[in-house]
């Protein structure tokens, strides 16, 4: 009766802070998409790293999610001891059956892989995963690479990871969490280099996934890795979220705005006093469990090539952890979890 009483408070706990995209809160982020000041709350985490296989993995984290008939679509990077990286596979119809859904690595590459991004490609009406890996037989070894599949549901079904690139370009030292975004004509590829830069490379969309451009430099400033590019439903504006350090919190979130992908990125949300989310502006309902907002991809309003999110309803699927939780440990041993940011409600007189 206890257990019973504890997943129905859970389950109205979750219906509350992480409705279905498609369901409407009365709470909106468009204004600030105008104004730059964002409020958050954060639901408890909504996904634990767990044994599979025989291994118990450390962390979960680095999500990329789609939501396709009526099921969320989950891919991330898990990390041990015995394969410090691969990625995994679950669905679930609703947040509160994230937990106890059954999680699968992925077969389609045996080492290291990480770092997923999963959109469908309708020109060539396949899914594809594009992540970060390495291999021994690729030159260069570590680069971005992709798989593709045309059932989405079968975890099996994915290819063998195939690189992006022929070499490695050579205005480019470091490159990291790979991110394609497409418009009605061409693919663009974002990535970042650790160094206070994003990068973009562009192909035609019937060349994708080869004929890479040499990336040019795209956005430059304090910020760090895990650059996630969107459109903004009803508009031709672009959002870009990218991560940054030591702002309020060790781990937070910028934003920036473009009238096209290969244009200008004009600050949104850029400061660490004003930013896309922070321990600033995020409230914890519950018992605080993370100290910052790291790798997070917002939940989109569709699941194809062109990554649409609706402004109304801007929800992000992040990776968090508590100051405690990471103390002393090396970065591939840091307990990341999952949880989901939805906006706050306003504060009624």
């Amino acid at each position: 009766m206890v257990r019973f009483t504890t997943i129905v408070i859970l389950s109205v706990l979750f219906s509350a802070l992480c409705p279905a995209q498609q369901m409407a809160t009365g709470v909106t982020q468009a204004n600030a998409l105008s104004t730059g000041s964002f409020n958050w709350i954060t639901t408890p985490p909504v996904l634990e790293p767990m044994e599979i296989d025989g291994e118990k993995w450390l962390s979960v984290k680095d999500p990329s999610i789609v939501r396709y008939k009526d099921r969320w679509h989950l891919f991330c990077t898990v990390r041990g001891t015995k394969r410090t990286h691969a990625i995994i596979y679950l669905t679930f119809a609703e947040w509160p059956q994230a937990k106890t859904a059954a999680q699968q690595v992925l077969k389609c590459h045996p080492g290291y892989f990480c770092a997923p991004q999963v959109f469908y490609f309708t020109p060539h009406k396949k899914w594809y995963m594009i992540c970060q890996a390495s291999d021994d037989s690729w030159e260069p070894k570590y680069q971005p690479a992709f798989s593709t599949t045309k059932d989405i549901t079968k975890p099996d079904s994915w290819s063998k990871l195939t690189p992006l690139f022929k070499t490695k370009p050579t205005n480019i030292n470091a490159w990291l969490d790979f991110w394609v975004i497409c418009d009605d004509t061409k693919s663009h590829l974002f990535f970042t280099s650790l160094d206070g830069k994003m990068w973009r490379a562009e192909t035609s969309l019937d060349k994708f996934p080869a004929g890479w451009s040499t990336p040019v430099l795209a956005l430059q400033g304090d910020v760090f890795e895990a650059s996630h590019t969107y459109q903004l439903k009803g508009s031709n504006k672009y959002l870009t979220l990218i991560e940054a350090q030591n702002g309020h919190g060790w781990r937070y979130y910028k934003a920036y705005l473009a009238d096209h992908l290969d244009g200008d990125w004009t600050p949104l949300a850029a400061d660490k006093d004003k930013s896309f989310a922070s321990m600033l502006n995020v409230k914890h309902p519950a018992e605080r469990w993370t100290d910052v907002i790291s790798h997070g991809e917002l939940l989109r309003a569709g699941h194809d090539e062109k990554l649409i999110v609706d402004p109304d309803n801007l929800r992000l699927l992040f990776q968090g952890v508590t100051n405690r939780g990471r103390a002393g440990k090396p970065y591939g041993q840091i307990p990341w979890r999952l949880g989901i940011l939805k906006p706050a409600p306003k504060p009624t007189r």
